[in-house]
């Protein structure tokens, strides 16, 4: 508890004590017996009314402390002075109660800001200076020693060591990274010494970027909450003129002034709107809480609550279902020698950041002369065009061939084909494998036992890959030999032909399908750590690459809104029932007590459970898995 809840548990424990005290030893009527009563009262209401007398004077009249502060001091004029205490009192500790459930349901975020690195260790001559990390310049070598969190994203230069990723990613088990590396701040060295270049500053670093992504969460707010917002502007200073109406009109009929009066007390003290506008976001928080432990980050409620309306999921295909690690094989070179076909290959496709690409080069297993490149443009969808040792070097599918004007031969390899051609002559091709990841097959089958009514798969590879790679995932349906634009095209298409009201989520690397992640109902970066792209185009991001974590994401993003719309139902139904059995008198002070205070406890522990979707969604999908 803080020390500001710990006040409130002292000032709730004194008024408590003084209450049953006067209960058993007061007399029941009397000035005397008011003024007694007032000092419990004023113990444990006096910040109530002081709020209320200020948002009057700020022009905020209609809420909770308004509302409360008229129905006890009514109370108090209508000689009942025990209920008039007991309901400032139930009030105070249902307050109470719900800081502490806001507290540790925002602790389940802010473990996250404890990935903010405090210093860079930075070597000048033979000694280590520690540095704010905001300081510390790209290109700045910084040691990082063995329980040490990584301050800036970089790569290894010297040593060997296992870091912890759990804050990031949600994995239990270490990462080994050696030189050459990359490595991404917010992360724990756990055992060696690590040399680190650093690549990127501070403010575009992973941490800086998750850290903002968090804060900013909240500002993000589902349809329902921003309902139940309105909902409670209209709300309360409806019910006030209603429990106005309730005292003044019916004695003019029916006499028994002070039963009127107390039957709209009774009135105002039902109608308070607390459990609706507290536990709904606290569900969508707990949720957002919930997801985080297992490194799923949700940029706000109304990306959790589209989620939970997903029938159509659309993956993308290197990076996502496979590792995005390949094997190339140069296949039928003609006129030159496989290892010559290789190079003119990657150095074609050496200033291009496409994983295909990036295989390409790590096959060749030489280092890049940049100087006997003369020129290189990349063609989207297509492939390359560079001039390499004065030769026109091409390199790309099918397309790019047929745009140069240049004959090529069909590859009989599964695999992705890359062709390439020299001087407008074709030269030969390579072919790329892709693996799949272990568990993207189970992934599709856990997506379908959570009523996803359709998934899709879209890829720029050839026909025969893509529905290789469907067929053995069991994906419904395959897309294949795409341009960007056209992947964009399709998710729209297939926006169109999904059921109303529902979604269609899309999942892709995060680096090349930002277009797509846009479009979609919801977008989905997978194994985004350290990705900048992903983090910005999507509405959540997966920390690590594991596709099943989709299936615990959508799981938990519909636990939290059955939660919200059982606490929605449950506030209105019970606040509606004593309503309307306190407007005929068949409800006491008591019963509008349970209908505030009671209802919005209930609520708020109900909202609670979606604190635990994480841990629970955990363990489902690792048993399955």
């Amino acid at each position: 508890m803080k020390r500001k809840q710990k006040k409130v548990l002292i000032r709730i424990i004194i008024s408590a004590v003084m209450l049953a005290g006067l209960k058993i030893f007061a007399p029941e009527e009397g000035w005397y017996c008011a003024l007694m009563y007032a000092v419990p009262y004023a113990v444990i209401g006096w910040d109530v009314i002081f709020k209320a007398v200020r948002n009057i004077a700020h022009g905020q009249v209609f809420d909770e402390n308004f509302l409360m502060m008229i129905a006890t001091v009514g109370a108090f004029a209508t000689g009942e002075y025990t209920e008039a205490a007991a309901v400032m009192l139930f009030y105070q500790t249902g307050e109470l109660f719900q800081s502490v459930a806001v507290g540790r349901s925002r602790k389940s975020i802010s473990a996250l800001m404890d990935i903010r690195p405090d210093h860079a260790n930075i070597e000048i001559d033979g000694v280590l200076t520690e540095t704010d990390p905001e300081e510390v310049e790209v290109g700045t070598e910084i040691i990082i020693k063995a329980g040490e969190r990584i301050p800036l994203d970089g790569v290894v230069l010297e040593g060997e060591s296992a870091v912890d990723t759990s804050a990031l990613t949600g994995e239990s088990l270490p990462r080994t990274v050696r030189e050459g590396d990359d490595v991404v701040s917010g992360c724990i060295n756990k055992s060696g010494l690590l040399r680190v270049r650093v690549t990127k500053p501070f403010g575009e670093s992973t941490v800086a970027r998750i850290l903002d992504l968090v804060e900013n969460s909240a500002s993000k707010k589902a349809r329902t909450e921003n309902f139940i917002t309105r909902f409670a502007r209209v709300y309360t200073p409806a019910v006030c003129i209603a429990a106005l109406a309730l005292a003044v009109i019916p004695p003019i009929f029916a006499g028994s002034w002070l039963t009127w009066l107390h039957r709209a007390l009774i009135f105002l003290v039902i109608s308070c709107p607390c459990a609706l506008v507290i536990s709904v976001p606290l569900s969508f928080f707990g949720g957002i809480g919930g997801a985080s432990r297992l490194g799923i980050l949700v940029k706000g409620g109304s990306f959790l609550e589209t989620l939970s309306r997903s029938s159509v999921v659309v993956f993308d295909k290197t990076g996502t279902l496979t590792k995005g690690v390949f094997n190339v094989t140069a296949v039928h070179p003609e006129r030159i020698s496989e290892a010559r076909l290789l190079e003119l290959a990657a150095y074609a496709e050496s200033y291009s950041t496409h994983p295909i690409a990036k295989s390409i080069t790590d096959a060749c297993n030489t280092d890049i002369d940049r100087r006997r490149i003369g020129s290189c443009k990349e063609l989207s969808g297509r492939g390359v065009k560079a001039e390499i040792d004065g030769l026109e070097v091409c390199a790309g599918n099918d397309k790019l061939m047929d745009d140069i004007g240049v004959k090529w031969h069909p590859c009989h390899h599964v695999g992705t084909t890359v062709h390439v051609a020299v001087n407008g002559e074709y030269a030969g091709h390579l072919v790329i494998s892709d693996e799949l990841k272990e568990t993207s097959a189970k992934a599709i089958e856990l997506l379908r036992e959570a009523g996803v009514r359709k998934t899709v798969m879209l890829t720029g590879d050839s026909k025969a890959v893509g529905e290789d790679t469907a067929k053995r995932l069991g994906i419904d349906e395959v897309r294949s030999e795409l341009l960007p634009a056209d992947k964009v095209e399709k998710v729209e298409e297939l926006m169109q032909q999904k059921p109303p009201k529902t979604a269609l989520a899309f999942v892709g690397d995060g680096i090349n399908d930002a277009p797509v992640l846009s479009r979609a109902d919801v977008g989905i970066a997978m194994g985004a750590m350290g990705s900048d792209a992903a983090i910005e185009a999507a509405d959540i991001v997966l920390m690590d690459d594991d596709p099943a974590k989709l299936a615990a994401a959508i799981s938990i993003s519909r636990r939290t809104v059955r939660i919200v719309y059982e606490n929605i139902i449950f506030a209105l139904g019970v606040k509606a029932l004593v309503l309307i059995l306190g407007a005929f008198g068949l409800a006491s002070m008591w019963a509008a007590v349970f209908a505030d205070v009671g209802v919005s406890v209930i609520a708020i522990l109900n909202a609670m459970r979606c604190l635990l979707t994480g841990k629970a969604d955990s363990k489902e999908v690792l048993f399955k898995t």
